[in-house]
């Protein structure tokens, strides 16, 4: 009896100290292991795990915290060939646990720079773009975190792509349908590419 609680005391000594994985190492691994997927074997997406994805995509960085981003969950696969129409994705999407249409509303209805404490007024939202790029990419790490796979799909800014989504989702006029991702769990075995080149690297001057 002795002998045994001394090995189980050995074991949990252990347990408490096993070494915490470094966070830095983490998120690395992470970003290095993002890869475009472009086949998934159709499995629903729990409903948490959809949500903390979108929670890590909102908290992308953004240009005067404007935040011009709105998203579209699409999980009724009967729409898709309206929603989209022409669009040569459209095997991604029907395989994929779920579709997120990445949304972005160029007026932002707000006071202005010169006046921070006037009223609420429309304006266009120059840096849309940049913000639109941040929220995918915060987007497909979330997702490659949980072990899922993603592609991102341009619509914006492509008008035949664009036009049956922003018809069909019922967009309002100053909100731009920017990117399509399917999102589900991987079918195959799909690699992420080594995309560092240190050659492309320039210290204090080009």
């Amino acid at each position: 009896m002795a002998a045994a609680a001394m090995l189980c005391g050995a074991c949990c000594t252990k347990q408490e100290t096993a070494p915490q994985a470094d966070p830095a190492e983490v998120v690395m691994q992470n970003i290095l292991a993002r890869k475009s997927v472009r086949s998934y074997n159709g499995d629903t997406i729990p409903a948490a795990v959809m949500e903390n994805i979108l929670r890590a995509a909102m908290a992308a960085p953004s240009g005067r915290d404007w935040r011009p981003w709105s998203f579209v969950v699409l999980t009724d696969k009967s729409q898709y060939d309206s929603i989209f129409e022409g669009n040569f994705n459209m095997q991604k999407f029907k395989e994929s646990g779920a579709v997120v249409v990445i949304c972005a509303d160029t007026i932002h209805m707000g006071p202005t720079r010169d006046n921070p404490d006037g009223p609420a007024v429309a304006q266009y939202n120059p840096l849309w773009r940049d913000d639109m790029g941040a929220v995918t990419e915060n987007l497909l790490l979330a997702v490659e975190a949980y072990g899922l796979g993603a592609c991102w799909t341009a619509c914006y800014p492509y008008p035949q792509t664009m036009a049956p989504v922003k018809r069909t989702l019922g967009l309002p006029a100053s909100v731009v349908p920017y990117a399509v991702v399917p999102i589900g769990y991987p079918n195959g075995d799909t690699q992420p590419k080594d995309k560092w080149e240190p050659a492309r690297v320039h210290y204090n001057r080009w």
